[in-house]
């Protein structure tokens, strides 16, 4: 095989466009994921009736199942329930006006989800009881302590596990080609099979990955050196 160092610039150039694209689907999802995380924490460590036996359920059942699996289910699964429900009330929706992206979006949410919920409850657990206590002792309430008690100090703790679900959930955005969503990995696919120059589109691929895996390293390091300064009682 003859390597041409020069179609992997050109490789990189046409692959840029795709770069919104996964981080649409990485920022969604994880925000999304955030969300989810932290309401099925708090859940668990009350103890919510009911709630908290679903929580524990809906963890092991993504935890212990590939990312594939869960966008394939959703893809599949969610149209077919979608129009059943809408022939059954008579509304005009159908899964065909969907955009493919939606099933990549709901899927990788639910994924990041499960996986936030153990690093946020992780970090919950870290931070002393008996902060909570004092706040109770000066007057505020659970939500009040929690926000500017318990939360800041449990972001500190977690914030490193969250950097890898977040670097986790870009790389398993290349899984949305099976949606036919065009992002970095299914852009390199395409140019490459102009060509047949796949290990150079592979490369300049694997570069723009690694570009932006080091972003985020760095931007958690800066919220990191934030965090940890104003926890400190520090001018963040």
């Amino acid at each position: 095989m003859k390597i041409d160092p020069s179609f992997i610039w050109t490789a990189f150039v046409n692959l840029l466009s795709a770069v919104p694209t996964t981080l649409l689907i990485t920022a969604v999802s994880v925000t999304a994921g955030f969300v989810i995380g932290l309401i099925t924490s708090l859940v668990r460590i009350y103890k919510v009736p009911l709630l908290s036996q679903i929580a524990a359920a809906y963890i092991t059942f993504i935890r212990g199942t590939p990312m594939l699996t869960h966008l394939l289910l959703i893809y599949f699964g969610l149209p077919a329930i979608l129009d059943a429900v809408s022939s059954q009330w008579g509304w005009g929706l159908r899964s065909s006006s969907i955009p493919m992206i939606w099933f990549a979006f709901i899927s990788f949410s639910i994924t990041a989800g499960a996986y936030m919920s153990e690093v946020i409850r992780s970090g919950l657990m870290a931070v002393n009881r008996g902060q909570m206590e004092a706040a109770y002792s000066v007057g505020m309430t659970t939500v009040q302590a929690l926000r500017r008690i318990v939360f800041p100090q449990a972001l500190a703790v977690s914030l490193p596990n969250l950097s890898n679900s977040v670097i986790g959930m870009l790389h398993g955005s290349t899984l949305v080609f099976t949606v036919s969503v065009v992002d970095i990995n299914a852009q390199a696919q395409i140019v490459a099979s102009t060509n047949w120059k796949f290990f150079e589109s592979y490369l300049a691929a694997a570069a723009i990955f690694w570009g932006l895996t080091l972003l985020i390293e760095r931007l958690t390091a800066q919220l990191e050196k934030r965090i940890n300064l104003y926890n400190r009682g520090g001018v963040a």
